[in-house]
């Protein structure tokens, strides 16, 4: 029989699994129940420190991207004084802002340069079994919108919260070969 497992934090200090840091309320990046099936993806925290009469106070931010994997994806923002609750604030504001962007099968249709403030992305269709080759807060939305085999290229800025809007907005210039036949015949 094996020993019985003791609280890491010693007895009497909170409840059974207080010191497990494997178990924080559930990872992030797993679908949800409620609605439809998304995927959270925090890209960034930042911590802002301001000096006061006693020290220092501190104030967290978060980005986050939420998406669906089918297409539909949203970016939040949110700030607050612990870093779960931004967390919390800025996943809540994306499923708000959740916007469909035009897929082909896992990639996209074809070439586009987003750019949003200083930040540019560069997206480039891939044959299957390229993978996402991308990085940072780029990967984040495109692994939320469900696109699985892309080239991309980030040019300009470094600001994540620039970049991250330069992708949505490259993907929500993508047209299919559909949209641009109807152009062509109605005119």
């Amino acid at each position: 029989m094996p020993a019985p497992t003791r609280n890491q934090n010693g007895p009497g200090r909170g409840g059974p699994n207080r010191g497990d840091r494997n178990n924080r309320g559930g990872d992030r990046n797993e679908p949800k129940g409620d609605g439809p099936e998304l995927v959270e993806k925090v890209v960034f925290i930042n911590r802002c420190a301001k000096v006061v009469k006693g020290g220092r106070r501190f104030s967290f931010s978060a980005l986050a991207v939420v998406g669906d994997q089918k297409g539909n994806i949203g970016i939040g923002y949110g700030k607050a004084n612990e870093v779960p609750d931004a967390i919390k604030k800025s996943t809540e504001h994306a499923r708000k802002r959740l916007v469909n962007v035009k897929l082909k099968g896992d990639t996209i249709p074809h070439d586009v340069l987003g750019s949003y403030d200083g930040g540019k992305v560069l997206l480039k269709p891939a044959s299957p079994g390229t993978g996402l080759i991308a990085g940072g807060g780029v990967r984040a939305v495109l692994e939320a919108a469900g696109v699985k085999n892309i080239l991309t290229k980030s040019m300009g800025s470094k600001n994540h919260i620039a970049v991250v809007h330069a992708t949505l907005n490259g993907l929500r210039q993508l047209k299919l070969a559909e949209e641009y036949q109807a152009v062509r015949k109605s005119s």
